[in-house]
């Protein structure tokens, strides 16, 4: 009997299949054991000894290996083919050795295959090796980097700025990107230029000319400065006669992409799909581990010869030999710091097409995302033709020259699969020249003059990161490695350090001041040359080329010495610092040219910033007598601070006849009933993404009217209740949790789909109202309609409308006459506004991007409260791969 042991239970049952009855396969579900979250779990002054724990669930999986191992003559490690899976070996084996379960005459071995297909196990199974150490070396020496640089900072950023949540070694230079882009925009000036495009017409076809050169001067983008020369250009084009006086027509060609890695996919999935980083890589891990795709998490862009073969067979049977480069195509990476030690991500079998499979909707796009660009990597150029019109105005006494270009595709070659790039990360305005195609036009022709259009644009300034973007950015300075990409920016979501809005990520006030502190007193460890040598330091180690210990040697060395410094330095001293650091974002410039810092209350003392237990905040040098208080925010932002102090009245309450007033606080915008001024009153916060300057009566009685009852669980009895939490909208019943998708759900969740969440949240899912395979849909004006089956009962959807089906209606006979009616009375009973949909785009779908589970209880409610729910009980997680310092629980 032989004992195998691989990472996950999926794993194991298909291997199992494959390995047959002398082989028993079983799964460690991960790592069997961690670091401890505590002080001293690393040692420096023990040669950086680590202690190691294995929790209790981990305890029964290694005794369920080691039982058995009783009876078999060998112990396969067959965990993942990466730095991590070889650590894993490791960990299994070396606990298994202290237990000493591996008896005399037990063979050890170690086996590495790319993709779960029987071929691909069987023959890893014939070339079997030794733990590679180096490799486990440079996870230890990474595991050990993480742990000091986050146990070390972490406590430092909660002694000198309360309410900050961690530093990590990767996490905070991530961070700085975002932060240093925001600090770019904000200093961002503007410039003024106008374009002049002319409306031509050749042959009975009109196509459009820019101008390029004015009395031989080129007229570049930025040449036009004013209105006023463009116009004096527009009446001057007017004037003139047209003769084309150069045609030159050259044949391009467009090269295909390489097969993905894992950078490249989580990049392409973010920009075509609407998958964040982290949604990805679950995603493909089903597919691995259903044996659809090879290993996911890799930088090499080479496919194996099998691979390779495989896909020219393919393209040859579905898109014919026309497709066919007369030679394979061979990639060679350009990532920094690049370990192409596998094969690119590609279908395991190609021949399976994405639309032949049984895959739920994310999985299916995903595996046909990969799908075609594995094959579209292996197949013909596109063949296109670029031409250039230079067009003569014939004024007298003047040169004015436009310029017409234009391309059409001749061959598609891999573009019939997959299409060029999205550029939406960074949008130019000559992005559609190219897609351009001119009339037949010829030297000497003249063609005629439709009309003249001048246009003011304003530069723009650079583009906030998204994920995709930030993924390829860190990327390219070699910061981290792919498996931690999508775990970096899910770190920095939740820590409130950065937010999404639309796909861009903004920085939060939270993570800029951190940012300024690590940047002002930690610089050597923020730096991104500092960082990439450090990856390419781990590189060395796994290599064989460099001895671990002394790489952390070193390393702790001087970082050691930098946080002694740190340590002495009084609170007020940081705060100095940073109030220099920031003082062109939460001091800007008055336009009377008056002190930016003269508290507006006492007009004595001087603004500055404040720690206070939830973070940073602008007050008044003369606190206590001066109560002066200010969000950043409000002061980055241009808001007054007579206005940010001020209060509001909205409007009387008609229930109970009491004012309500928005008011503003330490920590935001809030609306409150009644001016009693005590801890009593009943408040609430105002939501992200709602505008307390636009701030209506309606809007804050809606916020006040919560938390609200949804109705009484089908199961429990107990009731459910819709609330707004520290981490957004949810839904409580019996101490469980569950969020909601938007803000305005708050609002109108019924029964139904409240017991739909928390049972999706029970299972660890989430799903949104359009992720249930819909038995019916109608299309309607206000945007389609949905027939769907809920756990408690079928219903309708439209937009965020829910409506239960009646019992006596079968869903699948359901009308849309009779959905509309069930929608219209939903919509009337809760006060919701069913809205019109908006007209169709190319990329309609929304990213359904996870949001972060609630780590507390409810939060303030609106009676300013905290909800006193019963909190559930703590579930101990089942150990999971430590791919970055963004999985340490600092």
């Amino acid at each position: 009997m032989k004992v195998v042991v691989v990472e996950s239970p999926a794993k194991a049952k298909t291997i199992n299949k494959y390995l047959g009855s002398d082989y028993h396969v079983l799964a460690s579900f991960g790592h069997v054991r961690d670091l401890p979250a505590k002080d001293g779990s690393v040692r420096p002054d023990e040669d950086f000894a680590m202690s190691w724990e294995v929790d209790t669930a981990s305890k029964k999986r290694i005794a369920d290996i080691a039982s058995a191992l009783k009876g078999a003559d060998e112990l396969i490690l067959a965990t993942d083919p990466d730095r991590e899976g070889e650590a894993i070996s490791w960990h299994v084996l070396d606990v298994l050795m202290q237990k000493k379960a591996i008896k005399k005459g037990v063979t050890v071995r170690r086996v590495l295959f790319n993709a779960i297909t029987k071929d691909a196990i069987l023959a890893a199974m014939q070339v079997p090796r030794e733990i590679d150490m180096p490799l486990v070396d440079a996870y230890l020496a990474r595991r050990a980097l993480d742990y000091l640089v986050g146990f070390t900072l972490s406590p430092i950023l909660w002694r000198k700025l309360p309410g900050s949540r961690s530093a990590g070694r990767v996490q905070s230079v991530a961070l700085r990107l975002v932060s240093d882009r925001e600090t770019e925009i904000e200093k961002f000036k503007p410039d003024e230029y106008w374009s002049v495009e002319a409306k031509l017409a050749q042959a009975g076809k009109s196509f459009l000319a820019r101008l390029l050169s004015v009395d031989g001067k080129k007229t570049d983008k930025l040449a036009i400065k004013d209105g006023e020369n463009a116009a004096e250009l527009k009446k001057l084009i007017e004037a003139g006669q047209f003769n084309v006086s150069a045609v030159d027509k050259k044949p391009t060609k467009r090269n295909p992409y390489a097969p993905f890695t894992t950078s490249s996919l989580q990049q392409d999935a973010s920009s075509r799909l609407g998958l964040s980083p982290n949604r990805t890589m679950q995603i493909a891990q089903r597919l691995y581990e259903d044996g659809l795709i090879t290993y996911m998490r890799t930088d090499a862009v080479q496919m194996a010869p099998e691979g390779i073969a495989m896909a020219r067979s393919v393209i040859g049977k579905y898109f014919g030999e026309e497709y066919l480069p007369d030679k394979p195509r061979i990639y060679q990476t350009k990532a920094k710091n690049a370990q192409e030690a596998h094969e690119a991500i590609r279908p395991t079998d190609m021949f399976k097409r994405p639309e032949n499979l049984s895959l739920d909707a994310d999985q299916a796009k995903l595996y046909g995302l990969i799908w075609r660009r594995t094959l579209a990597s292996q197949m013909k150029s596109a063949e296109i033709d670029r031409t250039t019109v230079d067009i003569a105005v014939n004024v007298p006494g003047r040169a004015v020259e436009l310029r017409a270009v234009g391309s059409v595709v001749t061959f598609s070659g891999f573009l019939k699969l997959y299409g060029v790039e999205v550029k939406s990360d960074e949008p130019s305005e000559d992005d559609d020249e190219e897609s351009r195609e001119l009339p037949p036009i010829a030297v000497g022709d003249k063609p005629a003059l439709q009309a003249v259009d001048i246009e003011q644009h304003f530069t723009q300034p650079p583009s906030r990161y998204t994920e995709a973007s930030l993924i390829k950015k860190m990327e390219e300075l070699g910061i981290g490695r792919p498996s931690t990409y999508a775990a970096t920016l899910t770190t920095l979501k939740d820590r409130d350090y950065v937010r999404l809005e639309g796909k861009a990520l903004h920085p939060e006030d939270r993570g800029r001041i951190v940012t300024a502190f690590l940047e002002n007193f930690f610089n050597r460890y923020v730096e991104y040359g500092f960082t990439a040598g450090l990856e390419e330091q781990l590189d060395e180690i796994s290599a064989g080329n460099l001895d671990y210990k002394q790489v952390l040697r070193d390393f702790w060395k001087d970082f050691s010495a930098a946080t002694l410094e740190i340590k002495d330095l009084r609170v007020s001293e940081v705060l100095d610092v940073l109030n220099d650091a920031l003082a062109s974002r939460i001091f800007p410039p008055k336009e009377d040219g008056g002190d930016p810092r003269l508290c507006p209350t006492c007009g004595t003392g001087q603004l500055s910033l404040k720690l206070g237990k939830f973070g940073a905040f602008i007050g008044c040098s003369n606190y206590p007598e001066c109560k002066h208080t200010m969000q950043l925010s409000d002061a980055a932002n241009g808001v007054s601070p007579e206005a940010a102090a001020g209060d509001g009245l909205l409007g009387t309450d008609p229930e109970s006849g009491e004012e309500i007033f928005l008011k503003t606080g330490r920590f935001g915008p809030y609306v409150q009933l009644g001016d009693v001024g005590g801890k009593e009153a009943k408040r609430s916060s105002i939501p992200k993404g709602w505008d307390a300057g636009t701030m209506t009566l309606e809007s804050a009685i809606k916020l006040l009217s919560l938390p609200r009852d949804v109705g009484l669980h089908p199961e429990t009895g107990l009731p459910i209740v819709a609330g707004l939490g520290r981490y957004g909208p949810f839904i409580l019943s019996d101490g469980k949790y569950a969020n909601l998708p938007d803000i305005e759900e708050v609002f109108t969740v019924g029964l139904n789909r409240a017991v739909d969440l928390l049972a999706e949240k029970a299972k660890g899912g989430f799903k949104r109202a359009g992720s249930v395979a819909a038995i019916a849909t109608f299309e309607h004006d206000n945007g389609p309609i949905t027939v769907r089956a809920g756990r408690y009962g079928p219903y309708v959807n439209q937009g965020k409308i829910n409506a239960t089906i009646p019992k006596d209606v079968q869903p699948e006979a359901v009308t849309m006459e009779q959905a509309v009616e069930w929608i219209a009375a939903r919509a009337e009973v809760t006060g919701a506004k069913v809205k019109k949909a908006p007209a169709k785009k190319a990329a309609a779908k929304k990213p359904a991007a996870k949001k972060p589970a609630a780590k507390t209880a409810a939060g303030k409610t609106a009676a300013g409260k905290t909800a006193a729910a019963k909190k559930p009980a703590a579930k101990k997680a089942a150990p999971k791969k430590i791919v970055s310092d963004e999985d340490v629980p600092f």
